[in-house]
Protein backbone atom coordinates (compact mmCIF):
# COMPACT_ATOMS: atom_id res chain seq x y z
CA UNK A 1 0.00 0.00 0.00
CA UNK A 2 1.25 3.34 -1.19
CA UNK A 3 1.53 5.76 2.01
CA UNK A 4 0.99 9.65 2.69
CA UNK A 5 5.64 10.14 1.97
CA UNK A 6 5.66 7.82 -1.30
CA UNK A 7 2.88 10.67 -2.83
CA UNK A 8 3.94 14.27 -1.52
CA UNK A 9 7.34 14.76 -0.25
CA UNK A 10 7.01 16.66 2.97
CA UNK A 11 9.33 19.32 2.46
CA UNK A 12 7.17 19.84 -0.99
CA UNK A 13 4.04 20.45 1.03
CA UNK A 14 5.91 21.87 3.87
CA UNK A 15 6.38 24.70 0.74
CA UNK A 16 3.19 24.71 -0.31
CA UNK A 17 1.95 25.60 3.12
CA UNK A 18 4.34 28.59 3.07
CA UNK A 19 2.06 31.78 4.34
CA UNK A 20 3.77 34.17 1.39
CA UNK A 21 0.85 32.30 -0.53
CA UNK A 22 -2.54 32.09 1.15
CA UNK A 23 -4.20 31.08 -1.62
CA UNK A 24 -1.93 27.79 -2.38
CA UNK A 25 -2.14 27.42 1.36
CA UNK A 26 -5.47 26.98 1.39
CA UNK A 27 -5.93 24.65 -1.48
CA UNK A 28 -3.15 22.68 -0.07
CA UNK A 29 -4.86 22.28 3.39
CA UNK A 30 -8.25 21.39 2.23
CA UNK A 31 -7.50 19.64 -1.24
CA UNK A 32 -4.15 17.55 -0.43
CA UNK A 33 -4.17 16.93 3.23
CA UNK A 34 -8.38 17.31 3.56
CA UNK A 35 -8.57 19.69 6.28
CA UNK A 36 -12.07 20.89 6.92
CA UNK A 37 -13.49 24.15 6.43
CA UNK A 38 -13.53 24.96 10.29
CA UNK A 39 -10.40 23.91 10.74
CA UNK A 40 -8.25 26.65 12.09
CA UNK A 41 -5.09 26.80 9.67
CA UNK A 42 -7.67 26.89 6.76
CA UNK A 43 -9.83 29.87 8.21
CA UNK A 44 -6.91 31.64 8.51
CA UNK A 45 -5.69 31.33 5.00
CA UNK A 46 -9.12 32.11 3.89
CA UNK A 47 -9.54 35.39 5.52
CA UNK A 48 -5.37 35.69 4.42
CA UNK A 49 -6.38 35.49 0.60
CA UNK A 50 -8.43 38.97 0.68
CA UNK A 51 -5.27 40.64 2.57
CA UNK A 52 -2.13 40.16 0.78
CA UNK A 53 -0.95 38.85 -2.10
CA UNK A 54 -2.37 38.35 -5.81
CA UNK A 55 -6.01 38.64 -4.34
CA UNK A 56 -5.69 42.10 -2.74
CA UNK A 57 -3.43 43.64 -5.08
CA UNK A 58 -6.10 42.81 -8.11
CA UNK A 59 -8.74 44.18 -5.52
CA UNK A 60 -6.90 47.26 -5.44
CA UNK A 61 -6.91 48.24 -8.65
CA UNK A 62 -11.08 47.68 -9.08
CA UNK A 63 -13.14 50.54 -10.14
CA UNK A 64 -16.08 51.55 -7.88
CA UNK A 65 -18.38 49.98 -10.38
CA UNK A 66 -17.17 46.87 -10.03
CA UNK A 67 -14.89 46.55 -13.42
CA UNK A 68 -11.30 46.92 -14.49
CA UNK A 69 -9.82 49.39 -16.86
CA UNK A 70 -12.34 50.34 -19.85
CA UNK A 71 -15.85 49.00 -18.50
CA UNK A 72 -16.36 48.54 -22.27
CA UNK A 73 -13.60 46.25 -23.06
CA UNK A 74 -14.10 43.79 -20.05
CA UNK A 75 -13.10 40.90 -22.62
CA UNK A 76 -11.79 42.60 -25.33
CA UNK A 77 -8.65 44.02 -23.10
CA UNK A 78 -6.58 41.42 -23.08
CA UNK A 79 -5.84 40.06 -19.84
CA UNK A 80 -6.43 43.36 -17.59
CA UNK A 81 -10.11 43.67 -18.33
CA UNK A 82 -12.84 42.41 -16.31
CA UNK A 83 -13.63 38.88 -17.43
CA UNK A 84 -9.91 38.49 -16.89
CA UNK A 85 -9.89 39.36 -13.08
CA UNK A 86 -12.87 37.45 -12.27
CA UNK A 87 -11.31 33.90 -13.87
CA UNK A 88 -8.02 34.95 -11.66
CA UNK A 89 -9.77 35.55 -8.71
CA UNK A 90 -12.00 32.66 -8.63
CA UNK A 91 -8.49 30.87 -9.26
CA UNK A 92 -7.04 32.05 -6.39
CA UNK A 93 -9.84 31.23 -4.14
CA UNK A 94 -11.77 34.48 -3.78
CA UNK A 95 -15.44 34.59 -3.28
CA UNK A 96 -18.74 37.10 -3.05
CA UNK A 97 -18.18 36.88 0.76
CA UNK A 98 -16.10 39.97 -0.10
CA UNK A 99 -18.38 43.00 -1.06
CA UNK A 100 -15.88 43.87 -4.18
CA UNK A 101 -15.87 40.40 -5.27
CA UNK A 102 -19.70 40.68 -5.58
CA UNK A 103 -19.86 43.99 -7.39
CA UNK A 104 -17.83 42.03 -10.33
CA UNK A 105 -19.82 39.31 -10.89
CA UNK A 106 -22.89 42.31 -10.78
CA UNK A 107 -20.95 43.96 -13.44
CA UNK A 108 -20.09 40.87 -15.87
CA UNK A 109 -24.14 39.72 -15.12
CA UNK A 110 -25.68 42.83 -15.94
CA UNK A 111 -22.98 43.48 -18.85
CA UNK A 112 -21.84 39.88 -20.63
CA UNK A 113 -24.70 37.81 -20.39
CA UNK A 114 -27.09 38.30 -22.95
CA UNK A 115 -30.43 38.42 -21.19
CA UNK A 116 -32.68 35.77 -23.59
CA UNK A 117 -30.52 32.81 -24.01
CA UNK A 118 -28.36 33.46 -20.71
CA UNK A 119 -24.74 32.80 -22.73
CA UNK A 120 -22.30 35.59 -22.74
CA UNK A 121 -20.95 37.43 -25.23
CA UNK A 122 -17.46 39.30 -25.50
CA UNK A 123 -19.24 42.59 -26.14
CA UNK A 124 -22.29 44.99 -24.35
CA UNK A 125 -25.42 45.49 -26.35
CA UNK A 126 -25.68 49.21 -27.22
CA UNK A 127 -29.21 49.82 -26.72
CA UNK A 128 -30.51 47.48 -24.29
CA UNK A 129 -28.65 45.72 -21.05
CA UNK A 130 -26.35 42.61 -21.27
CA UNK A 131 -24.22 41.46 -23.93
CA UNK A 132 -25.19 40.84 -28.20
CA UNK A 133 -26.81 37.74 -28.55
CA UNK A 134 -24.70 37.03 -31.86
CA UNK A 135 -20.95 37.71 -29.71
CA UNK A 136 -21.96 34.91 -27.55
CA UNK A 137 -18.70 32.40 -27.16
CA UNK A 138 -18.79 29.21 -25.81
CA UNK A 139 -15.05 29.61 -24.35
CA UNK A 140 -16.20 32.54 -22.63
CA UNK A 141 -19.25 31.05 -21.50
CA UNK A 142 -17.69 28.80 -19.77
CA UNK A 143 -15.51 30.17 -18.04
CA UNK A 144 -17.51 33.00 -16.54
CA UNK A 145 -20.24 30.34 -15.77
CA UNK A 146 -16.89 28.63 -13.65
CA UNK A 147 -16.06 31.72 -12.21
CA UNK A 148 -19.61 32.94 -11.02
CA UNK A 149 -19.93 29.17 -9.25
CA UNK A 150 -16.46 29.09 -8.07
CA UNK A 151 -16.92 32.58 -6.65
CA UNK A 152 -20.07 31.13 -4.88
CA UNK A 153 -23.32 32.32 -6.59
CA UNK A 154 -24.21 28.74 -8.45
CA UNK A 155 -28.07 29.13 -6.85
CA UNK A 156 -28.12 32.83 -8.58
CA UNK A 157 -31.02 32.27 -11.19
CA UNK A 158 -28.81 34.35 -14.20
CA UNK A 159 -25.86 31.35 -13.66
CA UNK A 160 -28.62 28.61 -13.67
CA UNK A 161 -29.46 30.34 -17.18
CA UNK A 162 -25.09 30.02 -17.79
CA UNK A 163 -25.27 26.28 -16.84
CA UNK A 164 -28.95 25.75 -19.21
CA UNK A 165 -26.95 27.53 -21.84
CA UNK A 166 -24.11 25.00 -21.66
CA UNK A 167 -26.34 21.65 -21.69
CA UNK A 168 -28.45 23.23 -24.60
CA UNK A 169 -25.79 24.11 -27.10
CA UNK A 170 -22.25 23.24 -26.25
CA UNK A 171 -21.52 20.47 -28.83
CA UNK A 172 -19.50 17.73 -28.57
CA UNK A 173 -18.41 17.03 -32.40
CA UNK A 174 -15.49 14.90 -33.19
CA UNK A 175 -15.68 16.21 -36.73
CA UNK A 176 -19.01 16.28 -38.78
CA UNK A 177 -19.98 16.85 -42.23
CA UNK A 178 -23.00 18.54 -41.49
CA UNK A 179 -22.99 20.88 -37.81
CA UNK A 180 -26.33 22.45 -36.86
CA UNK A 181 -27.40 25.83 -38.78
CA UNK A 182 -28.92 28.45 -37.01
CA UNK A 183 -27.98 30.63 -34.25
CA UNK A 184 -25.73 30.07 -32.57
CA UNK A 185 -23.99 28.12 -34.37
CA UNK A 186 -23.42 30.58 -38.00
CA UNK A 187 -21.68 32.59 -36.59
CA UNK A 188 -17.99 31.69 -35.88
CA UNK A 189 -16.71 28.66 -37.80
CA UNK A 190 -13.77 28.31 -35.18
CA UNK A 191 -16.20 27.94 -32.53
CA UNK A 192 -18.68 26.07 -34.23
CA UNK A 193 -17.12 24.27 -37.37
CA UNK A 194 -17.05 21.01 -38.39
CA UNK A 195 -15.15 20.05 -35.12
CA UNK A 196 -16.28 21.54 -31.33
CA UNK A 197 -13.53 24.30 -30.13
CA UNK A 198 -11.31 22.12 -28.17
CA UNK A 199 -11.38 24.96 -25.40
CA UNK A 200 -14.90 25.40 -25.98
CA UNK A 201 -15.57 21.74 -24.69
CA UNK A 202 -12.96 22.12 -22.24
CA UNK A 203 -14.20 25.24 -20.57
CA UNK A 204 -18.04 24.15 -20.51
CA UNK A 205 -17.06 21.01 -18.67
CA UNK A 206 -15.21 22.75 -16.26
CA UNK A 207 -17.79 25.02 -15.35
CA UNK A 208 -20.54 22.11 -14.87
CA UNK A 209 -17.62 20.17 -12.47
CA UNK A 210 -17.69 22.73 -10.41
CA UNK A 211 -21.27 22.39 -9.50
CA UNK A 212 -21.22 20.57 -6.06
CA UNK A 213 -22.93 16.68 -6.77
CA UNK A 214 -26.13 17.57 -5.24
CA UNK A 215 -26.93 20.47 -7.60
CA UNK A 216 -26.95 18.65 -10.46
CA UNK A 217 -29.77 17.65 -12.80
CA UNK A 218 -29.87 15.21 -14.87
CA UNK A 219 -29.07 17.37 -17.89
CA UNK A 220 -25.98 18.88 -16.42
CA UNK A 221 -25.01 15.31 -15.43
CA UNK A 222 -25.62 13.92 -19.46
CA UNK A 223 -23.81 17.11 -20.65
CA UNK A 224 -20.83 15.88 -18.35
CA UNK A 225 -20.53 12.63 -19.68
CA UNK A 226 -20.84 14.06 -22.90
CA UNK A 227 -17.99 16.25 -22.49
CA UNK A 228 -15.69 13.98 -20.67
CA UNK A 229 -16.30 11.38 -23.61
CA UNK A 230 -15.09 14.12 -26.22
CA UNK A 231 -12.19 14.53 -24.64
CA UNK A 232 -11.22 10.72 -23.42
CA UNK A 233 -11.53 10.06 -27.16
CA UNK A 234 -8.44 12.70 -27.76
CA UNK A 235 -6.72 11.02 -24.86
CA UNK A 236 -6.60 14.14 -23.93
CA UNK A 237 -4.15 15.95 -26.03
CA UNK A 238 -4.19 13.78 -29.07
CA UNK A 239 -5.53 14.22 -32.38
CA UNK A 240 -8.88 11.34 -32.19
CA UNK A 241 -8.59 10.56 -35.93
CA UNK A 242 -4.98 9.89 -35.73
CA UNK A 243 -3.61 9.20 -31.92
CA UNK A 244 0.17 9.20 -32.52
CA UNK A 245 -0.28 13.15 -33.37
CA UNK A 246 -0.31 15.64 -30.85
CA UNK A 247 -3.45 18.27 -31.09
CA UNK A 248 -0.92 21.28 -29.94
CA UNK A 249 2.14 20.54 -28.28
CA UNK A 250 1.40 23.88 -26.46
CA UNK A 251 -0.51 21.47 -24.04
CA UNK A 252 2.17 19.78 -22.80
CA UNK A 253 3.19 22.63 -21.03
CA UNK A 254 1.62 23.40 -17.71
CA UNK A 255 0.60 27.16 -17.42
CA UNK A 256 -1.37 29.24 -14.82
CA UNK A 257 -3.33 30.57 -15.32
CA UNK A 258 -4.47 29.42 -18.45
CA UNK A 259 -7.85 32.17 -19.56
CA UNK A 260 -9.26 30.90 -22.75
CA UNK A 261 -6.36 28.46 -23.20
CA UNK A 262 -5.82 24.95 -21.65
CA UNK A 263 -3.49 22.37 -20.93
CA UNK A 264 -3.07 18.84 -20.09
CA UNK A 265 -2.53 19.80 -16.26
CA UNK A 266 -6.25 21.53 -16.56
CA UNK A 267 -7.71 19.30 -18.29
CA UNK A 268 -6.83 16.43 -15.92
CA UNK A 269 -7.61 18.16 -12.75
CA UNK A 270 -11.35 18.34 -14.36
CA UNK A 271 -12.01 14.79 -14.86
CA UNK A 272 -9.74 13.88 -11.25
CA UNK A 273 -12.11 16.53 -9.78
CA UNK A 274 -15.46 14.51 -11.28
CA UNK A 275 -13.98 11.06 -9.98
CA UNK A 276 -12.66 10.02 -13.13
CA UNK A 277 -10.62 6.88 -13.55
CA UNK A 278 -9.39 5.81 -17.46
CA UNK A 279 -7.04 4.34 -19.33
CA UNK A 280 -7.17 6.97 -21.88
CA UNK A 281 -5.80 9.58 -19.21
CA UNK A 282 -2.72 7.50 -19.13
CA UNK A 283 -0.73 9.11 -21.54
CA UNK A 284 -1.22 12.46 -20.36
CA UNK A 285 -0.56 11.27 -16.81
CA UNK A 286 2.39 9.81 -17.37
CA UNK A 287 3.83 13.52 -19.36
CA UNK A 288 3.16 14.83 -15.78
CA UNK A 289 4.63 12.22 -13.64
CA UNK A 290 7.82 12.97 -15.90
CA UNK A 291 7.90 16.75 -15.04
CA UNK A 292 8.70 16.30 -11.80
CA UNK A 293 12.06 17.99 -11.21
CA UNK A 294 14.56 15.58 -7.67
CA UNK A 295 13.16 18.28 -5.54
CA UNK A 296 9.25 16.65 -6.31
CA UNK A 297 8.38 20.00 -7.98
CA UNK A 298 6.91 21.24 -11.08
CA UNK A 299 7.91 23.69 -13.61
CA UNK A 300 6.15 27.05 -14.86
CA UNK A 301 6.31 26.55 -18.46
CA UNK A 302 3.55 28.90 -20.12
CA UNK A 303 2.28 31.86 -18.42
CA UNK A 304 0.33 35.32 -19.47
CA UNK A 305 2.92 37.55 -17.73
CA UNK A 306 3.67 40.74 -18.70
CA UNK A 307 -0.30 40.93 -19.78
CA UNK A 308 -2.21 41.08 -16.64
CA UNK A 309 -2.55 43.44 -13.79
CA UNK A 310 -0.25 41.07 -11.68
CA UNK A 311 2.19 38.83 -12.56
CA UNK A 312 1.59 35.26 -11.33
CA UNK A 313 5.07 33.27 -10.43
CA UNK A 314 8.39 33.08 -12.75
CA UNK A 315 8.19 30.87 -16.09
CA UNK A 316 10.62 28.66 -15.96
CA UNK A 317 10.76 28.21 -12.23
CA UNK A 318 9.33 25.94 -9.65
CA UNK A 319 5.87 26.48 -9.36
CA UNK A 320 3.77 26.14 -6.19
CA UNK A 321 0.10 26.20 -8.82
CA UNK A 322 1.35 23.25 -11.03
CA UNK A 323 3.32 21.63 -8.11
CA UNK A 324 -0.53 21.52 -6.54
CA UNK A 325 -2.23 20.29 -9.31
CA UNK A 326 0.13 17.92 -10.28
CA UNK A 327 0.01 16.35 -6.70
CA UNK A 328 -3.41 16.63 -6.63
CA UNK A 329 -3.77 14.41 -10.03
CA UNK A 330 -1.33 12.26 -9.47
CA UNK A 331 -2.27 11.33 -5.77
CA UNK A 332 -5.80 10.76 -7.23
CA UNK A 333 -4.89 8.28 -9.86
CA UNK A 334 -2.45 6.33 -7.88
Amino acid sequence: MRTFNNVYNPKTIDWLLEKENPSVRYFTLTGLLNKPFTDKNVIESKKAIFNKGIVACILEQQHEGGYWGDPGRFYNAKYTGTVWQLMILAELGADVSDERIKNACEFILNNAQEKESCGFSFRKHAKEPGGIKSEIIPCLTGNMVWSLVKLGLVDDKRVQGGIEWICNYQRTDDRTDKPPQGWPYDRYEMCWGRHSCHMGVVKSLKALAAIPDEKRNDAVKEKISQLAEFLLKHHIYKKSHDLSKTSRPGWLKPGFPLMYQTDILEILEILTDLGYHDPRIQGAIDIIKSKKNKEGRWILENTFNGKMLEDIEQKGKESKWITLKALKIISHYE
